[in-house]
């Protein structure tokens, strides 16, 4: 606008050039100017409002002296209307000389046609911000429908992540995943309920060494149904709770009286700075099962798109705590069946034993590996105190793998019985004879063999392999064997046929160890590596060190991290003389 203003004083020769606007035109994005810059534009705005309110066209009078204030001196003004779109008056384009003249048609021609670019620029001005409104309120939408987006990439990968969920602290980390990159809370909680009481998850931090921050003394402190904690609330009361505000965060709900207020929405949150917390009731099928808490350090916004959000990542939440506490009930029962099935060791004179299982950590954590070492029936003529021994796998890591391995077990110590005096290779046979006669489908691997004292301190080892791990043989000076030879596996499918039995004499202070291949089997990696690793860590152990301990630190140095099937490891120490 001031350079319209100022081309005006060049073309018609005056001093003052103006441009005036009307409410329309400042609407259109114009700034009202004077030429030259900070020039008093008074005398001819009177003129200005005169031309709009008359006939809107150009209008250049030599002699105004009744526009003028009293004792002013009178003026030439030369004005023209600008122009919108549709024709309304947006302001005027104004010339004023301080001394009389006469305009020239060049005069009232050069200020129309200068006065319609003007009008163009303000139409233009009108135009793009018009865009610029539209643009800004496409990209907001834009923004709107990311979100949504976001929101709906977040629940489809929620209804995929929860669905496979093992257990109740894999759910507490697999949401604080979910939720931790695209709501950003600060703070999360997950309780459940237990006998009246609710219960926290605690789970991997995110930040420090709590949940989220929280503290984790604060985490392992049930607290009661009946309290008035929010989270209490929303579990009591089968519904969302929002709180904002102080009451979000504090530092006295720990003292909250039941039935209470409390200053924190949960008390994981108590002494967190947080603005907004949101309590989500997770509703089970027979019930409500607990609640998960989300917490903001900032005001958080929970509009009714959001609030749809949180109560269907609720939903997905609920499911996989249904899942994982049933998973849970399960292992329970499966690991008291397996402790149940797992022998317990003999004393035996002369002899050390000692045993450690490790479950599986998928599906039912139990299977179908097993130890076993009893007494066997002196047979006519031999030494008494022979003892039998046996590592097996029965294939599988289930309840059924640990069922069949039940009946096994029980059907090998019968074999042991029944043919007194006959090596482990007869017993293995029986076994699989009566399997096929039960047609019992059992398959796996098995290590059985005979122990029996010999002269000088020494013991007789016999044993027959069933597809099984190589056995090791560590003496007193360090020196490990591998026991190599075996047969095929058991299988169900196969004919029984005759097996193999080698033997070897065991010297005091040896350690005869038996395993199953959870031990040394591990995803992308060499059993026979695993195998010899275990030799060496077998053969550097402390000589006359106590076997349970050295099982312990097998497992730890040797057994896979991410247990994808049970291990057994038995070992037996014959005494130093």
């Amino acid at each position: 606008m001031n350079r319209f203003a100022r081309l005006a004083t060049r073309l018609l020769a005056v001093p003052l050039g103006l441009v005036w606007l009307e409410p329309a035109g400042e609407a259109a994005g114009a700034v009202p100017e004077c030429w030259p810059a900070g020039s008093e534009p008074d005398p001819a705005v009177p003129a200005c409002c005169r031309l709009v309110a008359q006939d809107a066209r150009p209008r250049f009078l030599s002699h105004v002296g009744d526009d003028t204030a009293d004792g002013a001196a009178p003026f030439a003004f030369g004005g023209v209307p600008l122009v919108g779109g549709s024709g309304e008056i947006l302001g005027v384009l104004a010339v004023v000389d301080r001394a009389p003249r006469a305009w020239s048609e060049d005069d009232v021609r050069d200020l129309s046609d200068l006065a319609a670019a003007c009008s163009a620029q303000m139409r233009m001005r009108t135009r793009s911000e018009t865009v610029r409104q539209a643009r800004e309120a496409a990209e907001g939408e834009a923004t709107r429908v990311h979100e949504l987006l976001n929101r709906s990439e977040l629940l489809l990968r929620a209804s995929e992540d929860l669905a496979d969920t093992s257990g109740l602290d894999d759910v507490r980390r697999r949401v604080g995943d979910l939720v931790g990159g695209e709501l950003e809370p600060a703070g999360i909680d997950l309780v459940l309920v237990r006998q009246g009481m609710l219960h926290h998850v605690t789970g991997r931090p995110a930040d420090g060494d709590g949940a989220f921050g929280a503290p984790t003394g604060r985490l392992t402190e049930p607290f009661g149904l009946g309290s008035g904690w929010p989270v209490a609330r929303a579990v009591r009361e089968h519904r969302t709770i929002v709180v904002h505000g102080p009451s979000a965060a504090g530092t006295a709900g720990a003292g909250a009286a039941p039935g209470g207020p409390a200053t924190s929405a949960t008390p994981a949150f108590d002494g967190l700075d947080l603005a907004t917390a949101v309590c989500l009731p997770l509703r089970g099928t027979h019930g409500t099962l607990g609640a998960l808490v989300l917490g903001w350090d900032a005001p958080y916004e929970v509009g009714v798109e959001e609030r749809a959000v949180l109560t269907t990542l609720a939903g997905y939440t609920a499911q996989a705590v249904e899942r994982a506490l049933h998973l849970d009930e399960r292992v329970t029962v499966a690991r008291q069946l397996q402790r149940a099935m797992l022998t317990e060791l003999p004393e035996v004179p002369g002899l050390e034993l000692s045993a450690l299982y490790r479950p599986a950590a998928r599906d039912d954590m139990v299977g179908g590996d097993w130890y076993d070492a009893y007494p066997l029936p002196a047979a006519p003529g031999a030494a008494a105190g022979a003892l039998a021994l046996t590592v097996g796998d029965i294939t599988g890591h289930d309840m059924r793998a640990a069922a069949l391995m039940g009946q096994v077990r029980s059907m090998l110590r019968q074999a042991d019985h029944d043919h007194p005096g006959e090596g482990p290779e007869q017993a293995l046979c029986a076994l699989e004879r009566a399997c096929r006669r039960l047609n019992l489908p059992a398959s796996g691997t098995a290590v059985h063999a005979h122990l029996t004292p010999a002269a000088d301190g020494h013991w007789r080892l016999r044993w027959s392999n069933a597809g099984h791990p190589a056995p090791l043989v560590v003496t007193a000076d360090g020196a490990v064997e591998t026991l190599v030879r075996h047969d095929v596996l058991l299988h169900h499918a196969l004919r029984p046929g005759p097996r193999t039995c080698d033997s070897r004499t065991l010297p005091p202070g040896s350690t005869l160890l038996l395993y199953t291949d959870g031990l040394v089997e591990e995803r992308g990696g060499d059993i026979e590596d695993n195998v010899d690793l275990l030799a060496r860590h077998l053969a550097a152990a402390p000589p006359g060190g106590a076997l349970a301990p050295l099982l312990r630190s097998l497992l730890d140095a040797v057994g896979p991290r991410d247990a994808r099937d049970d291990a057994v490891l038995f070992a037996v120490r014959v005494a130093a003389s």
